[in-house]
């Protein structure tokens, strides 16, 4: 009640301006990434068309920033004449140590922006915009008197967007950069090449242009649908070096970096396809169709480092930043171990194997570039068979990377899928659109610590900061890349920007409301999970209940007998709700005016004889798949259809899972089912078999032969036994871990995951 009263107080202060300026009333700060300090005095300062705005030429870019935004968003002509009253100043202040910090004072007649630098300065305009009505029909705007004073926490803060899975245009690309630098990101890291695509002109190399940035199809629906199904339509585009000039001018005035990534050795078959002589075999192959890991990789030969040189020349001219990206991860050997050519390298260089050959690759490639004046980066991979001298690590699998890149004195940012990939889902809604898989919510996010704690405080002093990655395979629009990147890549810039002691999330929350006003403004297609409905199976003695919860305690209302709530139809839910047969539950969250603000929360309760009785797993799951824990197994809830991540799916990493289910007393029992997810692009396989065993009141057990897991070209494999005259007071269930991820398939070498949902017992 509170957050929607508070909402409807926005609401009224944003189209009521008029009356705002006679009361000279503020909207309330509410800024985000919230401000290292921030003191709210009394009064207000009032923005009109007789505003000034003046200082020293260092801001002038920054200056027609702001002025551009009071014309275009506000409807101010602001002016540049010093006037002695009503005007913002900026001004240098050698006194701010940090080069992206700044002090911004708001007194009754004149805004004062101090710092170090026009990076500072631009960085404080950003707050200033956020104490401005998200929607203006006056002449006249309050603005909260106040003082900030603000730095970041991190040097790096940086999101990334893949353009090569799939294309978008030069308006969406600035677009994008104007999204993250009113967040405070200085970085953009632009993915440019891939084996699905080739988006950067190189004019010494035309075919890049002709073949490389062209597919002849794309896969439709997710890499694990068996059978894959494609399109059949040409799909592709690239960049051109005016365009990319236009852009980096573009970003530069708003203060982020473009970092490009041109990925070498591997994920390289679309450079292969367009020169063929720049793979180990010479021969033709394809621009790739669907995703996946590939194993043409770029020889490393005189032929492909003239040419990979070739590239970096025009790239350099291009991007003035500090940084070139040459990816590094991803890059199977299996080509390397068949060519004579590479083996015959590999003794000649008297390196240790084929990690040593990428070693070598990478550490030939960082002395060309560093003889440009440019710095590398690349994927936690570059660390296997020796790390490149300078080179700066992204640590992706994990923080693993991270912990020993900095022990090794190389500077670091993080980016583990745990808490920075935004291709994963971030909701566990069955109606979320399709995504490559996990689950990462906004929460995880919220309370990421890019300082991994096996870090001394000298060694951390390695971390420049962090970055969100938006992998674009199941991305075919910008409309899906806004949806899957905010709010979490907002969460994330509170994460790198603020004090590591910042508010809680539930302020962060309370915050994120007001910013989607400007969102709605700015038309993104932001993704708002705040209102989502959680559920939860509780046992208190046997007696079984479904708990339901939002944030703020919102009314729910609810049906049990799978028809869809609506305001008048449906119950409010006060209490967890009795289960004592088959349910479906559906609910919806309603505003007190009966309009549905939370999407459709549903779920399935199918009771049987294992539901609420004690259960042993051995191993542990992985804590990255153990949100439901152990009785997520036998609550009588299946795991979703669609994906692995949600808290009914358990998750165990390349061991053998053993399972005993005590049912109390002797029972009878006529059929075990099971489910396995069998997402071979994640690594994921259904076991080949499983053992069922008994217990029965005699302790004697009841042994059966391992039973096969059949359609195991299925996503998801269902086991299925039925029996004839058992009774067992336990159940022990033996499922084998498939074992090494073959040849040819994502993950090779690999000991597979296992995935298990619902065991149930009837």
């Amino acid at each position: 009640m509170k957050s929607y009263l508070f909402l409807g107080i926005l609401c009224f202060c944003f189209f009521n301006c008029k009356k705002q300026t006679s009361e000279h009333i503020a909207i309330t700060p509410d800024i985000i990434p919230i401000p290292l300090e921030e003191e709210i005095k009394e009064g207000t300062f009032i923005l009109s068309e007789n505003t000034s705005i003046i200082g020293d030429a260092k801001f002038n870019t920054v200056i027609n920033y702001l002025k551009s935004y009071t014309k275009d968003q506000l409807l101010l002509n602001t002016n540049t004449t010093s006037n002695s009253k009503n005007k913002i100043t900026f001004s240098i202040d050698n006194q701010i140590k940090h080069e992206e910090g700044y002090i911004l004072n708001i007194e009754k007649e004149s805004i004062t922006i101090k710092s170090k630098t026009d990076k500072g300065a631009f960085y404080a305009v950003q707050s200033l915009l956020q104490l401005l009505p998200v929607k203006n029909e006056a002449k006249e705007i309050p603005i909260q008197c106040l003082t900030i004073k603000d730095e970041p926490r991190f040097q790096y803060r940086g999101m990334h967007l893949d353009v090569a899975r799939h294309f978008y245009s030069v308006d969406f690309i600035k677009k994008y950069i104007d999204i993250i630098a009113s967040l405070k990101y200085n970085t953009f890291h632009w993915h440019l090449t891939e084996d699905q695509g080739w988006r950067i002109e190189i004019k010494k190399y035309p075919k890049l242009q002709e073949i490389a940035a062209f597919r002849d199809e794309t896969l439709i629906g997710h890499y694990n649908d068996q059978p894959q199904q494609f399109d059949g339509k040409k799909y592709g585009g690239y960049y051109t070096q005016e365009q990319i000039k236009d852009i980096v001018k573009y970003a530069s005035e708003r203060f982020v970096t473009i970092i490009p990534e041109i990925e070498m050795p591997g994920h390289s078959q679309a450079a292969i396809a367009a020169y063929p002589e720049l793979g180990c075999t010479g021969k033709p192959v394809k621009v790739a169709t669907n995703w996946g890991v590939f194993d043409e990789v770029y020889c490393p030969s005189e032929t492909t480092f003239k040419f990979l040189e070739d590239v970096i020349d025009e790239v350099v001219e291009l991007f003035p930043g500090k940084y070139i990206h040459i990816g590094g991860d991803e890059a199977p050997k299996t080509k390397w171990k068949s060519s004579e050519f590479c083996q015959k390298l590999i003794r000649e260089k008297n390196l240790k194997d084929e990690e040593g050959l990428q070693s070598y690759f990478i550490t030939r490639m960082e002395k060309y570039i560093n003889s440009k004046g440019k710095q590398i980066i690349g994927w936690d991979e570059i660390l296997e068979g020796g790390l490149a001298p300078n080179a700066t690590v992204m640590s992706w699998r994990g923080t693993e990377g991270a912990v020993k890149a900095a022990k090794e004195k190389h500077n670091v940012i993080l980016t583990p899928t745990s808490h920075c990939y935004f291709d994963y889902y971030q909701s566990e809604n069955e109606n979320e659109p399709l995504a490559i898989g996990g689950f990462l919510p906004l929460e995880k996010v919220y309370n990421f610590n890019p300082i991994p704690k096996e870090l001394t405080k000298d060694e951390a002093k390695y971390v420049l900061g962090a970055q969100g990655n938006v992998w674009t395979e199941y991305m075919e629009t910008s409309d899906k890349v806004e949806y899957m990147t905010f709010p979490r890549a907002i969460a994330l810039s509170e994460v790198l920007w603020s004090s590591e002691n910042r508010k809680k999330y539930v302020n962060f929350t309370s915050r994120l409301l007001t910013f989607q006003q400007r969102f709605n403004k700015k038309d993104i297609n932001y993704a708002n999970h705040l209102y989502e409905i959680k559920g939860e199976l509780l046992d208190q003695n046997g007696k079984l209940t479904y708990k339901l919860s939002t944030k703020d305690n919102q009314k729910v209302m609810y049906t049990v007998d799978g028809s869809l709530p609506t305001y008048t139809t449906a119950n409010t839910y006060v209490n967890p709700i009795h289960i004592n047969s088959l349910t479906t539950l559906k609910a919806k969250v309603f505003s007190e005016t009966g309009d549905e603000i939370s999407p459709l929360f549903s779920t399935k309760i199918n009771l049987h004889k294992a539901v609420g009785k004690k259960i042993e797993l051995s191993p542990e799951p992985h804590a990255s798949y153990n949100a439901g824990g152990k009785n997520a197994l036998i609550n009588g809830i299946y795991g979703s259809n669609k994906r692995y991540g949600d808290k009914e799916w358990l998750g165990f990493s390349g061991k053998d899972v053993n399972i005993t289910i005590d049912l109390d007393s002797l029972t009878p029992i006529n059929s075990i089912k099971m489910r396995f997810h069998n997402g071979n692009g994640q690594w994921i396989y259904a076991p080949k078999k499983v053992k069922i065993d008994f217990v029965a009141y005699s302790n004697e057990k009841t042994n059966l032969d391992f039973i096969p897991v059949k359609n195991r070209d299925s996503l998801l494999c269902n086991l299925n036994v039925k029996f004839k005259d058992i009774k067992a007071s336990k159940v022990h269930i033996n499922i084998p871990n498939y074992g090494m991820i073959p040849e040819g398939k994502q993950g090779v070498g690999h000991k597979a995951w296992t995935f298990i949902d619902e065991i149930i017992i009837n």
